[in-house]
């Protein structure tokens, strides 16, 4: 089972996120143990204040570095995990990609620090976290949202949490290219037709097709996707022919 803690000041925000749809399920199959808590509960003074004022002055408060390694420590020991995966959402972050959805999907414990003010003090970076995450080029006003959609895309790679474990693998940026267009019934819809291929029964044709129309998209929509992968030669032919229906 995979543990997932998340330090917020703010954990109300996770309740219908982490008890909705996939999430919850993969909660109820044991896959999954989610972990809310409120970081300011950690704070060692009286007023139980987890920011303060930068030192050399400038605008906006800093989050100081005492809650949060007392909270990783804290989680660390209860989880009785040495090398649980850090997480600091941060617009400075490395930017969040498929392939890092999939290689924090194999660990056993990750930790999410949501961040909610100017910054983080440098020493919880240095010291405490593994992982600085951005989910894109914008700024939110913390890292709750960040955490939402980063827990979401893992716990869904974890086995047996999807019905259909090929669910995942053919997913957009899974395999490289944006994925292949989905039709269901009816067959014709107000004059709006499923292509025939599908119809076919002909799974060869349909796989082809559905290579074909991935690659179509990615070039239309994603072109730079093709430059950071490598086709069989297979893909390569089925490149060149959607190219020249463009030319």
């Amino acid at each position: 089972m995979m543990q997932i803690d998340i330090l917020t000041l703010f954990p109300e925000m996770f309740t219908g996120v982490l008890g909705q749809s996939i999430l919850q399920k993969a909660a109820e199959k044991s896959a999954v143990n989610y972990n809310v808590v409120n970081f300011r509960g950690f704070a060692d003074n009286k007023h139980s204040t987890v920011d303060d004022y930068p030192y050399g002055g400038g605008a906006g408060m800093v989050l100081k570095p005492q809650p949060i390694f007392d909270a990783v420590t804290a989680l660390k020991e209860k989880a009785k995990s040495t090398n649980p995966r850090v997480i600091l959402l941060c617009p400075q972050g490395e930017r969040y990609e498929q392939r890092k959805a999939e290689e924090l999907a194999k660990e056993e414990h990750l930790i999410f620090i949501c961040g909610h003010y100017e910054g983080y003090d440098e020493r919880i970076r240095e010291h405490v976290v593994t992982d600085e995450i951005s989910i894109g080029d914008y700024v939110l006003t913390g890292g709750e949202l960040g955490a939402m959609v980063i827990v979401d895309s893992v716990v869904r790679l974890l086995p047996e949490v999807l019905g259909n474990q090929e669910s995942h693998m053919k997913d957009s940026f899974s395999t490289g290219l944006l994925e292949h267009p989905h039709y269901t019934r009816p067959a014709d819809f107000r004059g709006l037709k499923v292509p025939e291929v599908l119809l076919s029964g002909n799974h060869k044709l349909i796989e082809e097709w559905r290579n074909k129309e991935a690659l179509r998209r990615t070039i239309l929509r994603r072109p730079d996707l093709l430059e950071k992968i490598e086709l069989t030669n297979e893909q390569e032919k089925w490149l060149k022919e959607v190219k020249k229906e463009y030319e």
